[in-house]
């Protein structure tokens, strides 16, 4: 073994490097998040000799000429300078790695101006070395990098090819976007634009520019604050008919910072439970805010992974906040009182929301029984309370829906002002009794006088045997008089006329090995049997029943199993097929 030696400055950057610059996208990820960091409000990004040549503009700050020097030095940073502020972090970099590791790899100009000198100041840096000139500039930094991992060949070999370079660059570019509403980016290759946005400061602008129209027609705002916790999300979720294939369309982060975090995918998963298919995700744009004490964003160098103070806590929070975004509830401004009284008297009630429990460990999720409903309030100060939240209103009465009609005996057709609806009559159904049953205390049981004897497996019977009180819960009565025979004493009223084989069949068919989900396949199977089948020929009456009940449901896009329940015909879309013009 050879005699120990002190590694060269140039070579510690370039083992340094390795760590924080992966590719191309890594170079552009380091560079526009610090014209993020200098409050730029135009960013313009171009790329061109298969993604070695990198050129980030942007109007901000600029760097003080005294500094220029130091900047491209190891560990040297103007945004944190104690060790308190490493748990203090507002800025998206901190390490001061990020320069010192490009110029080992790569040749790099830089020309930059603040806004207190009438010139600017141009660096030129190559195998660690750093010179400086002055120069004529407009205010803010432009940095330009060339034939990046030029002397280290290495590495060029296990870059993928160009395209897929350039598609990782431009998914970076689009996720700091969209967390930086307020600045206006530009991406270009060779030349070319490939992607724009205004800046105007409004995310949902931002989305239909970088996305469609589509996109942004099918999203709900996801908006709720804990002034306790001092969090706060943000952002928008799509409807649950509107999926995609995987969870690429996840963008997710913390103080604006886009994180990987299995917690906050895991919240989302749990939110979406039952109200879309297996196997298909929704579009999801999310920022979580919380005082930077509480999350540790010094991980790993890349900075995308995050510790929390408290886990659970920001697992129950994202979840509760966007089904309350998917129920349509936005938060409101409190409301201003002319006199302290009423003030004074005012209890705010929440609505009850259920206690999850997240093991980061095992990547499981416990959910507690919801509690029950605060009676130790005097009876007076309860009554009062309805009279302020609670005026008395005539209720006005529903207006008819306009059936045209039903099709195949399955799809109930209604006519809007501005289209067509496509409604399936099971599932909208379905979706209505899941949401009732789920909301009732009391399940109003039909007894049975006789009953068949069924029979099932020896596990079948251990697992009915170890959950009946969950079973009693939703209305069915379970006697067992063998090892493996049961007979039902009741059934659910709404479907006392079902087959109570099928039904069990239906139960443990679909409970496979999730143990802890069966109480929820009893409550979506009773629903499923409850409801009007296809292929069933309804009246008028009952359709306009139907659809009336489906629409006062929380979560009106599927049912429960995740099929979309509508689908509607826009008039003009009709309208221009057969060429007219309205």
């Amino acid at each position: 073994m050879t005699r120990i030696k002190q590694l060269s400055k140039h070579l510690i950057n370039q083992i340094a490097a390795g760590e924080v610059i992966e590719r191309p996208a890594s170079v552009v990820k380091e560079l526009v998040e610090n014209s993020v960091d200098a409050g730029a409000t135009k960013i313009s990004v171009e790329i061109s000799n298969e993604c070695r040549d990198i050129r980030v503009a942007d109007n901000g700050s600029g760097i003080h000429p005294d500094d220029i020097m130091l900047a491209f030095s190891k560990h040297a940073t103007s945004k944190i300078s104690t060790d308190e502020d490493l748990f203090d972090i507002h800025t998206l970099g901190f390490r001061g790695e990020a320069l010192s590791s490009i110029i080992s790899i790569a040749k790099l100009t830089c020309t930059t101006r603040t806004k207190d000198f009438e010139t600017g100041t141009k660096v030129k840096c190559e195998n660690s070395e750093v010179k400086k000139v002055e120069t004529g500039c407009a205010i803010g930094t432009i940095m330009e990098v060339r034939d990046l991992f030029y002397n280290i060949p290495a590495r060029l070999k296990f870059l993928k090819n160009s395209n897929t370079e350039f598609s990782y660059i431009q998914e970076l570019v689009q996720s700091i976007a969209i967390a930086n509403p307020q600045t206006a980016f530009e991406l270009k290759k060779n030349g070319k634009t490939v992607l724009k946005t205004s800046g105007n400061n409004e995310l949902k602008y931002t989305l239909k520019e970088l996305f469609s129209n589509t996109v942004t027609d099918n999203l709900k705002e996801v908006l709720k604050t804990d002034n306790l916790s001092g969090m706060k999300i943000s952002g928008y979720v799509s409807t649950p008919d509107f999926t995609r294939s995987s969870k690429k369309d996840f963008h997710i982060y913390i103080n604006s910072r886009t994180v990987k975090c299995p917690i906050f995918m895991k919240a989302i998963d749990m939110a979406y439970k039952n109200l879309i298919a297996s196997g298909k995700y929704p579009f999801v744009v999310l920022n979580l805010e919380l005082p930077p004490a509480d999350v540790d964003v010094n991980v790993h160098p890349t900075k995308k992974e995050v510790r929390y103070k408290n886990t659970n806590m920001v697992f129950n929070f994202i979840m509760t906040a966007i089904l309350a975004g998917l129920s349509n509830h936005v938060e409101q401004p409190k409301p201003a009182f002319s006199r302290p009284a009423e003030a004074e008297n005012l209890i705010e009630f929440k609505p009850v929301e259920p206690a999850v429990i997240f093991n980061k460990e095992s990547d499981e999720v416990f959910i507690k029984d919801t509690l029950e409903e605060d009676t130790s309030l005097p009876q007076i100060v309860q009554t009062e309370q309805k009279q302020i939240f609670k005026p008395a209103e005539t209720k006005q009465p529903e207006p008819e829906e306009n059936i045209v009609g039903q099709y195949k005996n399955t799809y109930i057709l209604v006519e809007k002002e501005d289209g067509l609806e496509i409604i399936d009559q099971h599932i909208a159904e379905e979706r209505y009794i899941y949401e009732k049953l789920k909301s009732e205390k009391n399940i109003v049981s039909q007894l049975l006088f006789v009953s068949d004897v069924l029979t099932v497996s020896a596990t079948e019977a251990e697992l009915i045997k170890e959950n009946l009180d969950k079973f009693e819960k939703f209305g069915f009565g379970i006697e067992f008089t063998g090892d493996t025979e049961l007979i039902f004493r009741k059934v659910p009223q709404l479907i006392a006329k079902t087959n109570p084989q099928e039904i069990l069949s239906d139960i443990l068919e679909n409970i496979e090995s999730d143990i802890d989900g069966l109480e929820e396949k009893i409550l979506i199977t009773t629903s499923c049997k409850a409801s009007v089948k296809a292929g069933q020929k309804l009246s008028t009456w009952q359709m306009q029943e139907i659809v009336k009940k489906w629409r006062t449901t929380k979560m009106p896009y599927t049912c429960p199993h995740g099929r979309p329940i509508v689908k509607f015909f826009p008039h003009k879309e009709i309208a221009a097929f057969f060429q007219r013009n309205s």
